[in-house]
C-alpha cells in the first residue's frame, strides 16, 4: 500500500492497556499460549507502539479501547472504580493524540442502571466516541436485561458500542488444544451468538437508533443472520441499518460477503492490534482482489468510521 492511500485508514480495532494496570490475560490463557501473551503484554502497554504505525504513514488514525477483560480476576470481574479509571485513562490518551487516537469507552454492560450511568459520563463527561463492551457474560447475553440500561443510553446518545468477542466455557476448553485458531473460532462463536441475540431478541426492533460493531469472527453470525433467521427479509433490512463488522481478517472473500450482506457502508478496517494484527497493507490488497471500487475502499478504509464515529470532516458521500 502506498504512503498517500494507507494513511488515509482509520483502524476501528484496537487494544491498550497503561502500564499501571497489569495484564492479567495470560494467567488464564491456555498453557500453549502463555508465552504469546507475555509477548502481547508488552506490545499492549507501549504507547510508543501504538503510535509507530501512525507516524510512519502507514495509518491516518486508531480507535482505541482499554478492556477490561484483559486486566480481569479470575471471575472475569473488575471494580466499578477501576471501570472508571480505564475510560479515564482512554480518554486521556486521545487528548495526547489528538486528530491520531480516537477512544471508546470500556462498560460493564451486564451492571444495569449503574453500567448505564458511567457509559453516559464516559460519553458526555469525558468525550468517548462510542462504549466497547463483553458479548456475553457467562449465560447472560447481550440482549438480558441487565444490558438493556446500556444499550438504551448508547441509542439515546447515537453513539456505537462495540460488541467484542468473549471466550465462552467450555468451547473455549474444547478448542485449547487447537492453537490460536481455536482459541479465536469459540471467541467468534460468542460474538456470532450475541449478533443473533439482538436480531431475533428484538432488541433492534426496540432500539432502532441502535448501532452496534461486530468483529469478523462473527462472519458466521452474520450468514446466519441473513440466511436462517425466522424473519429473512426483515433481518436483512435489519442488518443494513444497524450493524456493522470489521476487516480483522482481511480475506478477499469475507470482505466481498460482508459488503453483499451488510453494505459497504457498513464495513470497517479493523485489525484488532495487537492480538491479530495483518497490517494495513494486506487490507489493501484484499480490497482489491475483492473487486471494491474507489469509493467502497475509501468507504472501508475510512469514511465509514469517521461517519460512524461522527469524526470532523466525515465524508458524506454516499457509496454507490
Amino acid at each position: 500500500m502506498s504512503h498517500d492511500a494507507s494513511s488515509t485508514v482509520i483502524d476501528f480495532h484496537n487494544h491498550y492497556v497503561p502500564p499501571r494496570f497489569e495484564v492479567t490475560a495470560g494467567k488464564f490463557a491456555p498453557a500453549n499460549q502463555r508465552a504469546r501473551w507475555d509477548a502481547l503484554a508488552r506490545k499492549l502497554a507501549d504507547e510508543d507502539l501504538l503510535l509507530k504505525d501512525i507516524r510512519d504513514g502507514h495509518l491516518g488514525a486508531r480507535v482505541v479501547n482499554i478492556p477490561a477483560q484483559l486486566i480481569a480476576d479470575a471471575d472475569g470481574r473488575v471494580p466499578h472504580d477501576v471501570i472508571m479509571t480505564i475510560n479515564d485513562e482512554v480518554a486521556a490518551l486521545a487528548a495526547r493524540h489528538p486528530g491520531r487516537i480516537h477512544a471508546l469507552a470500556s462498560v460493564e454492560a451486564y451492571d444495569g442502571d449503574r453500567s448505564a450511568r458511567e457509559a453516559e459520563r464516559a460519553v458526555r463527561e469525558l468525550g468517548l466516541r462510542g462504549l466497547f463492551v463483553d458479548c456475553a457474560r457467562g449465560e447472560l447475553m447481550i440482549d438480558a436485561p441487565q444490558a438493556r440500561p446500556t444499550l438504551e443510553v448508547a441509542a439515546a446518545l447515537d453513539v456505537p458500542i462495540f460488541v467484542h468477542p468473549v471466550a465462552p466455557q467450555p468451547l473455549t476448553r474444547q478448542m485449547a488444544p487447537y492453537g490460536v485458531a481455536g482459541t479465536l473460532f469459540a471467541r467468534g462463536t460468542a460474538n456470532s451468538a450475541a449478533l443473533l441475540a439482538l436480531i431475533e431478541g428484538g432488541v433492534f426492533a426496540q432500539l432502532p437508533s441502535l448501532r452496534v460493531v461486530v468483529t469478523a469472527l462473527a462472519f458466521g453470525g452474520l450468514a446466519a443472520a441473513a440466511a436462517l433467521t425466522s424473519r429473512r427479509a426483515q433481518a436483512s433490512d435489519t442488518l443494513r441499518r444497524h450493524v456493522f463488522i470489521d476487516t480483522m481478517w482481511p480475506h478477499a472473500a469475507l470482505i466481498r460477503t460482508a459488503i453483499d450482506i451488510v453494505g459497504a457502508e457498513h464495513v470497517l478496517a479493523g485489525s484488532d492490534w495487537p492480538i491479530v494484527d495483518d497490517g494495513s497493507g494486506p487490507l489493501e490488497s484484499a480490497m482489491l482482489d475483492a473487486g471494491l471500487s474507489a469509493a467502497e475502499r475509501a468507504a472501508v478504509s475510512r469514511d465509514n468510521c469517521q461517519r460512524l464515529l461522527g469524526l470532523r470532516h466525515a465524508s458524506s458521500a454516499a457509496v454507490s
